[in-house]
């Protein structure tokens, strides 16, 4: 398994992720903006916006290479400087509140000596908590898990709430999904193993999300449940600039800043002491953003109808 493979892989996945939002929005069309990288490489952005459902939306891909600046050296704990990177992230930030926000991304890293990991992970941020639309996206995520590794769902899922989890609010960022960083041989499979079960997850994302987008796309939203929206995606920025790992790489290792901070979204607030009323939809969602909720098996405890109905 050549790293010039998986590059193509995931170019390719870029390719049908895109397609697919494309056809769903109805409107929304992808502009490309190819880039080359200083000290080398590039990559392939796709951005769109003031589509029917997507407000704003980054498809990326990138392939890049060179010498590791010593500071990520040190957080990797790797002594080699030499670097190939390549992968496919996006962020979809929806109009409608009651359209989730969705994150995505594969990625595959690999040194001049032979040393390489896969990372990804999938996570779903909805405005307002749909109790059986988190069951059903953690269901999905399961499967993909399980077709590979028995453990690898309630490893990856905890690895998700623990990492999307901004611990100065004390909330997660969302329902959570699954995460996975530095994956290689040590896991007991083997390179190409490793490698079908991260495409499993590229090729998950866009048959379960373009159908909570069209399931979602037309349900009305009030003016209150749209400023909600917009002071929910301000946790969202808070997480992304302050302590997500692969922003801080991306701009350690100078990286086409343009394309990192597409993450974020078009429009935002943040109010001082957002008045949050007992018994509200906004009140039941912050009590739902805690690490741990088995959204599985704990749906037999929930109402049968939405809690946020």
């Amino acid at each position: 398994m050549y790293k010039e493979n998986i590059t193509e892989k995931f170019r390719q996945l870029q390719d049908r992720i895109t397609t697919a939002l494309e056809l769903t929005d109805g409107k929304a069309l992808f502009e490309e903006d190819n880039w080359l990288r200083d000290g080398g490489g590039g990559g392939r952005s796709r951005v769109t916006s003031n589509g029917n459902i997507i407000e704003k939306g980054g498809v990326q891909f990138s392939a890049v290479q060179g010498v590791l600046p010593d500071k990520i050296k040190s957080k990797l704990q790797v002594t080699e400087a030499n670097f190939f990177a390549t992968g496919v992230s996006l962020i979809i930030h929806p109009k409608n509140p009651h359209v989730p926000i969705v994150h995505m991304n594969v990625r595959y890293f690999e040194l001049e000596d032979g040393t390489f990991w896969f990372g990804g992970g999938i996570d779903l941020t909805p405005i307002y908590i749909d109790k059986e639309e988190a069951r059903n996206f953690h269901l999905n995520l399961k499967e993909v898990c399980d077709r590979h590794h028995p453990d690898f769902y309630f490893k990856f899922k905890k690895w998700a709430d623990d990492y999307f989890y901004l611990p100065f609010r004390e909330e997660t960022r969302g329902v959570g999904g699954i995460f996975f960083d530095r994956l290689n041989e040590n896991n007991g499979l083997s390179k190409e193993q490793i490698f079908a079960f991260v495409m499993d997850v590229g090729n998950l994302f866009a048959p379960l999300y373009c159908q909570i987008m069209a399931k979602n796309a037309n349900q009305s939203f009030s003016e209150k449940e749209k400023d909600w929206q917009l002071h929910r995606r301000g946790r969202y920025v808070e997480f992304n600039l302050v302590l997500d790992k692969g922003t801080k790489f991306g701009l350690d290792t100078k990286g086409r800043t343009e394309s990192i901070l597409v993450s974020m979204p078009p429009e935002v607030k943040w109010s001082y002491q957002y008045p949050i009323d007992e018994g509200s939809k906004e009140k039941k969602t912050l009590d739902l953003l805690k690490k741990d909720i088995d959204w599985i098996s704990s749906i037999e405890h929930f109402s049968a109808n939405k809690i946020l109905s």
